[in-house]
């Protein structure tokens, strides 16, 4: 009977870790719900966002402004690399039990580390030092364990996170860049693709790429009019007053919006992981009770065979 103790026992804790990993998954479904909506809401204010800068990027070549610069670095002798300085923004959670989530985005930075040629630049060969900014106790842990040079760490922002909250991060950033200090700004985050699939991603915010606005610009242009399936009309915009100015504050606002939706995909792409994996341990807890109570049923009725034939053993004995 000791053996069918035991078991029973272990069938109690798996039943009781089923309730919690259950409780966990709707908690997680609720949340995944509320952050997936708030990823959509925003993607659909940055296509707006979008059209307004589509009068502006045509004038975006005569714009001297810091976050549009290309820095190529100081050049150096062909026996020497040139040396690159790089920000990158590292988009992690604060909590595990949500499968591969993290050990996918940490993978993705490291391997990015560990890279001898920088986005675009692969003819030369290239020396680079990366500070990170972290967003995430997961992530701050594995860059403190590589040794990289921790800038700032942004650990308590809200599930439920809204522009304010990226702020601070934001003018890190733009002021860090704007000060000469770094050549590239690069986010390493996760794009949600659906509750199933969340892909790791590297995107680079700083410099804005002229090129690459215009060709988002069309693209979303083209998208919508797919969509819609009717002729599009284009807004012409009136602007009074410093054009400079009014261009620089587009710019640090679409810096900010960038990062934040980067928040919001890796927001819901976190809660959806997470949704996933609660999901799976719950159904794998019920798959261990099914088979602990079988060799439970298996282990009693051996249990009872054996008394059995014990006593009839004794009553052939006396007779």
């Amino acid at each position: 009977m000791a053996g069918t103790k035991e078991i029973k026992r272990r069938i109690k804790s798996v039943k009781n870790t089923k309730k919690i990993t259950k409780a966990m998954e709707l908690v997680a479904a609720s949340k995944m719900k509320r952050a997936v909506s708030s990823t959509l809401s925003s993607r659909l204010y940055a296509e707006y966002s979008w059209e307004i800068l589509t009068s502006i990027a045509k004038n975006a070549e005569e714009l001297n402004h810091p976050l549009f610069t290309e820095r190529s670095g100081s050049p150096s002798q062909e026996s020497k690399a040139d040396q690159r300085k790089i920000l990158l923004i590292l988009v992690t959670s604060n909590r595990g039990l949500c499968g591969a989530y993290n050990a996918q985005i940490i993978k993705k930075a490291i391997s990015l580390l560990s890279q001898k040629t920088v986005f675009g630049e692969t003819s030369r060969k290239l020396s680079f030092e990366v500070d990170v900014i972290t967003i995430g106790r997961k992530g701050d842990v594995a860059m403190r364990r590589l040794n990289q040079n921790v800038l700032a760490s942004f650990s308590e922002l809200p599930d439920n996170i809204s522009l304010v909250d990226v702020t601070p991060i934001s003018n890190l950033v733009i002021n860090e860049y704007s000060l000469g200090k770094y050549d590239r700004v690069l986010v390493v985050y996760t794009d949600f693709v659906s509750a199933l699939f969340q892909r790791a991603n590297i995107k680079q915010i700083l410099p804005i790429n002229k090129a690459d606005l215009k060709e988002l610009i069309d693209s979303l242009e083209h998208t919508k009019s797919a969509e819609t399936l009717l002729p599009q009309t284009k807004t012409n915009y009136l602007f009074e007053g410093d054009k400079v100015k009014l261009i620089t504050t587009l710019a640090e606002k679409l810096t900010r919006m960038q990062i934040y939706q980067m928040l919001l995909e890796s927001n819901a792409s976190e809660q959806s992981s997470r949704m996933v994996a609660m999901k799976n341990a719950s159904e794998a807890s019920g798959e261990m009770i099914d088979d602990l109570t079988l060799v439970f049923n298996k282990a009693r009725q051996s249990n009872i065979t054996r008394e059995i034939s014990e006593i009839s053993a004794g009553m052939a004995s006396v007779s």
